[in-house]
């Protein structure tokens, strides 16, 4: 929980997070009613860097130590791979400096595109794939070409049964006259998103 504006130190939530995905009632989703079994992790945007490392190293040890099968979904890698292997990567980055902003925009939009093309790509990369739990990265880094409710959205035709980790560099809120609101960097107008829970606040 996000208290007069500051994150709780990032050991902190961390150790929170080994602690709720490690336990029986998150992984028998226990205490979401009927709801899909969302979460977002969020985390102050100045630990973005030090994120990836520290969640790879947190699917070893929750394999490791307690056979708990992590699916890891970098959203950047797979849109990195996507464009890879439509071969326009190359292309991109070659003549991103000849494209105005917004054509570039829409161009990756389209590429991108979370339910014609992003969600079918997830859907091949874990079919057959058995595994207790999902954690999504890379949010960040896709901004603005993908905005992550609209992953959120698509992904529930995908992954519907294991409980799902978002993790979110920025805040996840909720109020009586706004709603709930991921605010991505903290500085990024709210995407409208009220389907997931907020991890830090899960009682294990």
């Amino acid at each position: 929980m996000i208290l007069n504006g500051k994150f709780p130190p990032y050991d902190e939530i961390f150790n929170h997070l080994v602690k709720v995905v490690s336990s029986e009632r998150f992984l028998n989703k226990q205490g979401l009613g009927k709801e899909v079994p969302f979460f977002i992790f969020p985390f102050s945007p100045e630990d973005a860097l030090r994120i990836e490392d520290d969640v790879i190293n947190v699917i070893k040890k929750l394999k490791v130590e307690r056979g708990i099968e992590i699916l890891h979904l970098n959203l950047y890698k797979i849109c990195i791979e996507m464009l890879k292997e439509r071969e326009v990567f190359d292309s991109i980055i070659e003549d991103e400096s000849s494209y105005e902003k917004d054509d570039l925009l829409d161009m990756l939009q389209s590429l991108l595109d979370p339910e014609s093309n992003l969600i079918p790509k997830i859907r091949e990369i874990i079919v057959d794939k058995q595994f207790d739990v999902a954690f999504i990265t890379g949010v960040g880094e896709i901004y603005p070409y993908i905005r992550s409710h609209t992953v959120l959205n698509n992904l529930q035709s995908t992954i519907e049964e294991q409980p799902t980790v978002m993790f979110f560099p920025g805040s996840y809120s909720h109020s009586d006259t706004k709603g709930a609101s991921l605010d991505l960097f903290n500085i990024m107008p709210g995407d409208r998103y009220y389907r997931a829970f907020n991890l830090l606040d899960y009682q294990i």
